[in-house]
């Protein structure tokens, strides 16, 4: 504290000056790069997408020359065909019995796996943890195609084993099997990487808990049930919801099948038929339309999924 001469020479005290806090906006300066890149691979393309909707193309005459065909405001004209689509309705449909059956199988396979390897009996549970997860890393198209060519009777090594043996050969292309080998491809790919999540989730429970509960007489089969799985129970849910986005988003398998079997459409699923749309029918603005439709109505399940269990995770607390 410095001081300053008074009219009667007294002296007064002058408060130091506050030294000026510099460097205040940087945090904001290294949000730019990835805001700048979630806005131009993000929000534009979104923008552009409801933009695309709302348009449609207008042929005046032949449809030949210059000016012939013009881009006119169509409202919520795409909107409308999207909802009057059965196709896509049905698309819809299938993705959801292709749900049930991945969705249980997957999440029941991963809890059962995690809880076998966090269990201190097991051997070797390294080797085996990275054996489960290792289908994760394997590419869906590379996936699709291997299990593709395991269907075939003609390559298929299962089929020459059948003929052997002199037993049925399902056709595995056909009706509800093509369900079946479908939900297999994303199973067999998708279990390994709910394993992980669960069992990291498994592995942060503290080993006090487990030892109070074998003093009261617990085996492991009622630490399992009692304890382990109510308390990773919100991993269940984050992965419940990964897996039904995935179900709504579905693409790789029915496409890469497509090519070598006539029983999976061109609309089989929500984004096939939004594929087949855009790039087999060449219109981009009724693609859109339902893009945006797939995607408002993903958004509406997943915020109705998660205020559900919000609301019973608050029960269950109080």
């Amino acid at each position: 504290m410095t001081a300053g001469p008074l009219a009667d020479g007294a002296v007064s005290p002058v408060r130091p000056r506050r030294p000026r806090r510099r460097g205040r906006s940087a945090p904001y300066w290294f949000l730019v790069p990835t805001l700048t890149l979630f806005a131009a691979f993000t929000v534009v393309p979104i923008g552009y997408a409801i933009w695309l909707s709302l348009h449609k193309v207008q042929v005046k005459g032949a449809g030949l020359g210059r000016g012939a065909r013009a881009e006119v405001w169509n409202g919520i004209g795409n909107y409308t065909a999207v909802f009057e689509d059965s196709e896509f309705g049905h698309s819809i449909l299938r993705a959801f019995g292709y749900g049930l059956i991945v969705i249980p199988t997957m999440l029941g396979l991963a809890l059962v796996f995690a809880l076998m390897l966090d269990t201190p009996l097991v051997r070797g549970s390294s080797f085996t943890r990275l054996a489960i997860f290792l289908p994760y890393a394997v590419p869906g198209i590379i996936a699709a195609v291997m299990w593709g060519f395991l269907y075939l009777p003609d390559v298929s090594p299962f089929y020459y084993v059948l003929r052997a043996l002199d037993l049925p050969q399902p056709d595995l292309f056909d009706g509800g099997n093509l369900y079946l080998s479908l939900a297999n491809i994303a199973v067999w790919g998708g279990t390994g990487f709910n394993m992980i999540v669960i069992y990291t989730a498994l592995r942060a429970i503290p080993l006090e808990i487990y030892e109070a509960a074998k003093i009261d007489g617990a085996s492991n089969l009622k630490i399992a049930l009692r304890i382990k799985i109510p308390i990773v129970m919100p991993s269940l849910v984050l992965t419940f919801f990964f897996s039904v986005i995935a179900t709504l988003q579905v693409f790789t398998e029915p496409k890469t099948l497509r090519t070598l079997t006539n029983g999976v459409s061109n609309s089989w699923s929500p984004l096939l038929a939004i594929y087949d749309s855009a790039f087999g029918r060449s219109d981009i603005y009724g693609a859109s339309a339902t893009a945006v439709v797939l995607a408002a109505a993903t958004f509406l399940l997943s915020f109705t999924l998660l205020r559900i269990s919000d609301r019973f995770t608050r029960e269950d607390k109080a």
